[in-house]
């Protein structure tokens, strides 16, 4: 029985991680579990998982009316409770489905009481992945990939040797609007490129995949996850999204995995690795239904994020953090209808030739990076 904390539950990864977990109640219990603000779907989670024993909440107000209603669990709020959460004694993985910076602090905090970590927080390792890197190798933890594509990487590489890949090559729907000029990009509006052609995620996730941000802080994070030089990372877009990625060796072969577009899979394979278990609830992948599969090459000029996110991997220090941070803030400014969808790649790209960067960051530098391009953004914001 593998005991886990799912940070993030009311998202939906952490939806779909309750889903596999009931589906398998012999291999997996959940035993704690984050939420933001979202406490009507918490109530159900809650409903669902008799076996949890201690919530954290973002609102501290929220914290104290739950345990009106919860009193026989031990209930925490805010950052220093994500921190306490991930201290816990009553479990063996985390599950990070947290969204943006948050992630980061429970993440190395976790590792650093020798939890295994299920990692769908991509800000994590696109902010310090060489931290979490040397935690995770001091520690002796394991870092598994939650993410489709570095799931994909990840299943492609069993029973090979790293040494012997030529490159990786991750697949990108493309978005929302995959198929409009940068000049049909003026004017849509967030309803639109919260339309996600084949995939349901939250919010912010849609709007980075319109952007192809998504794309960029999953290229930063399959360098970290498989020591791979960003010159042997590609990207190509694949509209269907059937085949989550592929590996290419020395030897030309080329080995992808595909299936349908369900997190389930890759949030099962993390937590059950290196078995495989039923997946239940889902149809399997019918080929000769799909018919033809399409692909092309990612055109950074169309999707200058994607080509931004390459140069922050490259030059590491605390460029990417900035890159988050700003992404993070204008992401949102979009969607309360602040600024225009390319007004979001016009906010980061600024951030990152402005801010200063720093080649060799501490925790404390990264931390700092990341409160001044939240700082840069605002005062754009206000048009300073």
């Amino acid at each position: 029985m593998k005991r886990c904390c799912v940070m993030g539950v009311t998202g939906s990864i952490g939806m779909q991680t309750v889903d596999v977990c009931l589906a398998h109640p012999e291999e997996f219990v959940i035993t704690s579990v984050s939420a933001g603000t979202n406490i009507a779907r918490l109530r159900e989670v809650l409903r669902r998982l008799p076996s949890v024993r201690a919530v954290c909440v973002a609102r501290k107000e929220d914290a104290a009316s739950l345990q009106q209603d919860y009193p026989q669990l031990q209930w925490l709020w805010g950052e220093e409770g994500l921190i306490a959460l991930s201290e816990r004694e009553d479990y063996e993985v985390l599950v990070n489905a947290l969204v943006g910076f948050v992630g980061l602090k429970p993440t190395l905090n976790a590792i650093e009481h020798h939890h295994d970590i299920a990692l769908a927080n991509k800000e994590t390792l696109v902010v310090a992945g060489a931290m979490v890197r040397e935690a995770c190798r001091r520690c002796g933890v394991a870092l598994l990939p939650v993410d489709s594509e570095h799931s994909a990487i990840f299943q492609c590489l069993q029973g090979n040797r790293l040494s012997e890949v030529s490159r990786l090559i991750i697949t990108a729907s493309g978005g929302s609007f995959r198929d409009r000029t940068r000049q049909q990009l003026r004017g849509v509006t967030v309803e639109q490129a919260l339309r996600h052609p084949n995939w349901s995620m939250g919010a912010k996730i849609t709007i980075d995949s319109a952007t192809m941000m998504n794309k960029g802080f999953e290229v930063i994070e399959a360098h970290w996850l498989f020591d791979v030089d960003f010159d042997h990372i590609d990207v190509l877009i694949h509209p269907e999204s059937l085949v989550h990625s592929l590996v290419e060796f020395q030897d030309h072969a080329v080995m992808a995995q595909l299936g349908s577009a369900d997190m389930r899979l890759p949030i099962q394979y993390a937590l059950s690795y290196p078995h495989r278990l039923p997946l239940h609830n889902s149809q399997p992948l019918d080929l000769a239904a799909a018919g033809t599969l399409h692909f092309a090459p990612a055109d950074m000029e169309r999707y200058p994020l994607l080509g931004l996110a390459y140069e922050a991997g490259r030059k590491q220090g605390t460029m990417p953090a900035v890159m988050n941070a700003a992404n993070e803030e204008a992401n949102l400014a979009f969607r309360e209808g602040k600024i225009s969808f390319l007004e979001i790649e016009e906010l980061v790209i600024g951030a990152c030739r402005t801010l200063p960067d720093h080649p060799q960051p501490s925790l404390d530098d990264i931390f700092a990076a990341d409160q001044q391009a939240r700082e840069y953004v605002t005062m754009k914001l206000k048009g300073a």
